[in-house]
């Protein structure tokens, strides 16, 4: 039976967006890595369809942009339907052009199993693997690794696993984390991806509720023939998920007739809730995406707060697995990624509740880590709309130079921004942990300002100074 043991660096448990993008980051590493999927197949629903700005970054850097940006689409603008007339137009999201330092506007919709099979896709293309038809029965850990059993096939010994299988994780439960949370509307809500005739798929189509009846809205799916519905049902009621079902409350809450509805591609029901795991890791565990956090749909957040746990713990793994870092880099993954969690779960049951509206916030630019210890700013008087260390490093394209160019890949990089700035730089590839250093000097950026930024893997000013000084003791506290 021990021989049957199959030996990985990381398992990652759930194929969800969360899963592969987490999966992708580890191979472009060099990290072995096991995706293993309870399900026999990805899964089919367009549940998590809008992808913020930021997340677009992310996306970008993991080689996948160009794919997503063909499959999908900007939002439509809604259109109130009142008695089977339009009666004027709703825009969902706040209007924000796009600047040099932020390429990516507004979020761009593309149906979740559009977005699992793009990352699933470059996970081969990296030499990744997923392993279908693997429920996990049980997670044991010592100080040296993690061994998961399963339903059915051999165990998996890793190094580290990490738990990416949503909102009712088998993993978490087996660790005995508990998840802290409330209910955000006690009204029922269904969802479901359909084929309809007699709608255009140039607006996003919202039936008020009406006669006791709970909202219906109808939104085509960028990149597919389906429309997505989401409905609202009176508490205590069980949404009807066949056919016949969907086509009465179609027919019920709109001018549509029940025929229009002419399949059902995908249908779930759910209870909206925002919910917080207690802590992301246990030991060797670590929980990422809805095994850490349950958010409302309304915000528009929960998968891309989900790939950004991802994002955050893809390098650090990789640099303590590959790098030579010291182990406790892990430890800022909880410290950096729970009050981020906490912060988008509150901004999305806000929204839910007509509280906020989507606007600035639910984009992530904006989010950092400021208060992290691995963000250290070494600069004094510094206005108050300054970038400081623990911000998102912006784009911005000085001779030449595009930053974001710079920053693709697994590296960190060293930008010196200003004249006096590239002098006696350190040279950081020397330092284990901290292997491959980009050096990048451009003459000015208004973004930034005057000075040298080491630029984390994952897009954050880690360290910030007028001058080198300080930088390379930074570097080695990473490595030691």
């Amino acid at each position: 039976m021990h021989n049957q043991i199959r030996h990985t660096d990381v398992l990652v448990v759930g194929a969800g967006p969360t899963g592969l993008a987490l999966a992708v980051d580890l191979a472009r590493n060099g990290v072995a890595a096991l995706v293993v999927e309870r399900s026999g197949f990805l899964f089919p629903g367009s549940r998590g369809k809008g992808l913020q700005p930021r997340t677009l970054e992310v996306l970008d850097d993991l080689g996948v942009y160009e794919e997503i940006r063909s499959s999908g689409a900007p939002y439509p603008v809604g259109m109130v339907w009142q008695d089977g007339v339009r009666a004027g137009e709703h825009r969902m999201f706040d209007d924000v052009a796009p600047d040099e330092g932020a390429p990516y506007a507004g979020p761009w919709m593309v149906p979740q199993w559009r977005t699992q099979e793009i990352l699933a896709a470059r996970l081969a293309e990296l030499g990744g693997e997923i392993a279908f038809g693997r429920e996990v029965t049980g997670v044991e850990q010592d100080t040296e690794g993690v061994t998961v059993a399963f339903a059915v096939g051999a165990p998996v010994r890793a190094r580290y696993a990490v738990a990416a299988d949503g909102g009712r994780s088998t993993v978490r439960r087996a660790l005995g984390i508990g998840m802290t949370g409330e209910t955000v509307d006690p009204s029922p809500m269904l969802v479901a991806d359909l084929r309809i005739t007699g709608l255009d798929r140039d607006n996003w189509h919202v039936f008020p509720p009406a006669g006791g009846a709970g909202f219906l809205a109808i939104c085509p799916l960028a990149g597919t023939e389906d429309f997505q519905a989401v409905a609202q049902f009176p508490e205590g009621a069980r949404p009807d998920l066949s056919l016949d079902g969907i086509r009465a409350v179609v027919a019920a809450r709109s001018h549509l007739a029940p025929g229009d509805v002419t399949e059902v591609r995908w249908a779930s029901d759910f209870r909206p809730r925002a919910a917080m795991a207690n802590r992301f890791r246990d030991g060797r565990v670590f929980l990422a995406g809805d095994s850490a956090h349950v958010h409302s749909p309304a915000g528009g957040q929960g998968l891309n707060t989900s790939i950004q746990d991802a994002y955050n713990l893809g390098w650090k793994l990789a640099a303590v697995l590959r790098g030579g870092a010291r182990e406790s880099l892990l430890d800022t993954y909880e410290e950096e990624r729970l009050p981020v969690a906490a912060g988008m779960l509150g901004l999305s049951t806000r929204i839910h509740r007509g509280e906020a509206r989507r606007g600035a916030a639910t984009r992530q630019l904006g989010l950092g880590y400021r208060d992290s210890a691995l963000a250290v700013e070494a600069r004094a008087g510094l206005a108050e709309e300054a970038l400081r260390a623990g911000d998102r490093a912006p784009d911005g394209i000085r001779g030449g130079v595009r930053l974001f160019e710079e920053f693709r890949g697994v590296h960190w990089t060293l930008l010196a921004v200003g004249a006096g700035a590239g002098s006696d730089l350190p040279d950081l590839s020397v330092l284990p942990g901290l292997a491959e250093v980009r050096t990048v000097r451009i003459p000015s950026c208004e973004a930034y300002g005057d000075g040298v930024f080491l630029i984390r893997p994952d897009g954050y000013v880690g360290w910030a100074g007028a001058c080198a000084e300080g930088l390379a003791s930074y570097a080695a506290g990473i490595a030691r």
